[in-house]
């Protein structure tokens, strides 16, 4: 429900606050007055495209924002799952800024255009002769079906079934193309997995036989290189031991000739210590090494084959190649298990699909089961609206399953005497398509939580009789639903719990549009005017008042 309305800056509207009531508002005017520029600016919040040509003063910005009460909508997920903080009261803004830009918001987070939209649709239902296409529409009518049936329940049910059929068919149909690609590569996965498998590869081997290869093809030139340096360290008369073995002993006569000089002694010993573990540990190094050509080919052989299935896996370690040895194995074993995963799966996908046309025949069948009622109260409303040769038919028709169930429904319409029934877009003229969407909505209103209606000279074409008879739906809807009726009939205008006037004011510069809640006798005024013209005699004024007491 709409519980403000505020607009500045807009066309010809310089600042405007409408809070309407809570059942049926009507709203008057002279030609020109503003009626449509408000329509205009409630177009804003329903996320309809702008430019700074609205701009009143190009030099301030437009804002447009509406307070509504929604907690009959049933709202809190939609704000959820567009992260938005949910309150039962929710202000929408829109602000186009004097460059063009322009910025939406919902309780003061800024939101895409396309979010305000939706959001919009929900709270706010513009109808007039212009915007009734929708009604041509089969999904649309399709809705119209589900609610006047009470199938949300059906229909909730069938959609989880559809959902849970299309998964399990994707899942059926993923499986099988990928049964197809395994047994295509089942030969040459399982030949590379027992290429690899025949290596018992280990992680880190590669750079131990790299090592190990190095030194044997250089193992005579290290043991004989080590044995050079040993004899150095080692000869008995001249070699390098046995002079730092006379340096030592000469170290500690000068320290107990000097005991200040003990220090060299010390330092020298460390360094005498580390060299004759660099030869011990030389000397075992050359009894390790060992010339053996047949080890060194059995390694060359094995590296031969690391290398070479690196390279045909595009992979530069060991570790890279049992990666890949594992994947093939996992893929080996699918194709292994493949039938009776295919299976299981296709035994999932035929209950899901029996699941999903059981469920949709129920849902047709409830559908089906209000057509006549529908078609039948739906027709009468028509009568009183002043087509009394109308005839509606509703013809259902199956379809390959989808989100919206097993079959499509058409509104097949006919207003004139023994005409053929034929698709609502294809025989019905604006006026026909007005009433009738406004017939469809007095007959929803008891079946849904309907947005905020508002009705743009729904009633243009018609007096009389009629006029009277639409009013009183008006009316009739209002009592559970907020309707608002921009008329240009007195007898309508008549019937509204309030009613605002708008007008132009010329007193300043520019010319702009007003709005204003009339009191009592300020309506009578308006209505006399409605009936006779600026000047209202006497018997228009009574009128006006008869108006307003009927």
């Amino acid at each position: 429900m709409l519980k403000s309305l505020s607009i500045s800056n807009y066309a010809l509207i310089d600042q405007l606050l409408m809070q309407p009531s809570p059942k049926l508002s009507m709203i008057t005017g002279e030609t020109g007055a503003g009626k449509s520029i408000m329509l205009g600016a409630v177009g804003l919040l329903l996320g309809n495209r702008a430019d700074t040509k609205v701009l009143l003063h190009e030099d301030k910005k437009c804002v447009v924002e509406g307070v509504f009460e929604i907690h009959q909508y049933g709202l809190k997920a939609y704000f959820e799952e567009l992260e938005l903080d949910y309150e039962e009261t929710c202000i929408i803004r829109r602000e186009i800024s004097a460059g063009g830009k322009s910025r939406s918001f919902i309780n003061d987070t800024p939101v895409l255009l396309d979010t305000l939209k939706v959001l919009g649709s929900k709270l706010m239902d513009v109808h007039s002769q212009h915007d009734t296409l929708l009604l041509g529409e089969g999904a649309y009518q399709l809705s119209l079906v589900d609610a006047f049936a009470q199938a949300q329940q059906e229909l909730a049910t069938y959609q989880l079934a559809f959902k849970a059929f299309k998964k399990a068919r994707k899942n059926f149909e993923d499986l099988k193309q990928k049964a197809f690609e395994l047994k295509k590569e089942a030969d040459f996965n399982q030949f590379q997995l027992d290429e690899l498998s025949a290596l018992s590869l280990q992680a880190g081997e590669q750079a131990e036989l790299e090592s190990a290869q190095e030194i044997l093809e250089n193992a005579e030139e290290i043991k004989l290189k080590i044995n050079e340096l040993l004899s150095i360290f080692q000869d008995e008369q001249f070699g390098v031991i046995q002079g730092l073995g006379q340096i030592q002993h000469g170290l500690q006569v000068l320290e107990r000739l000097a005991h200040k000089l003990g220090s060299y002694r010390e330092r020298f010993h460390t360094v005498f210590i580390e060299l004759k573990d660099i030869v011990e540990s030389l000397s075992d190094e050359e009894a390790r090494v060992e010339v053996d050509f047949g080890k060194l080919d059995q390694i060359r052989e094995r590296l031969s084959k690391i290398y070479q299935l690196q390279k045909k896996h595009g992979v530069q370690t060991v570790e890279e190649l049992m990666t890949i040895e594992s994947q093939l194995a996992d893929k080996v074993f699918q194709f292994q298990n493949l039938d009776e995963s295919l299976a299981e799966a296709e035994k999932i996908f035929q209950n899901s699909e029996s699941s999903m046309l059981e469920t949709g025949k129920l849902l047709s069948e409830k559908r089906k089961s209000c057509f006549s009622s529908f078609e039948s109260d739906l027709q009468q409303l028509l009568f009183g609206l002043g087509m009394e040769n109308a005839k509606i038919k509703l013809d259902l028709q199956a379809i390959s399953p989808s989100l919206s169930g097993l079959d499509e429904v058409e509104i097949l319409f006919s207003a004139n005497k023994g005409g053929a029934l034929q698709p609502l877009k294809k025989v019905a003229s604006g006026g026909e398509f007005s009433r009738l969407l406004f017939a469809i909505k007095y007959l929803m209103a008891d079946k849904v939580a309907l947005p905020t209606l508002i009705f743009d000279e729904i009633d243009t074409g018609i007096s009389g009789e009629v006029a009277l008879q639409m009013v009183r739906m008006m009316k009739d809807i209002s009592q559970n639903h907020q309707v608002i009726c921009i008329t240009h009939l007195p007898q309508v205008a008549a019937k509204g719990e309030s009613h605002y006037f708008v007008y132009k004011d010329n007193s300043s510069d520019k010319t702009i549009s007003k709005i204003k809640l009339l009191q009592s006798e300020e309506r009578v005024q308006e209505l006399a005017k409605m009936i006779a013209g600026t000047n209202p005699s006497a018997s228009a004024l009574a009128s006006a008042r008869e108006l307003l007491q009927n």
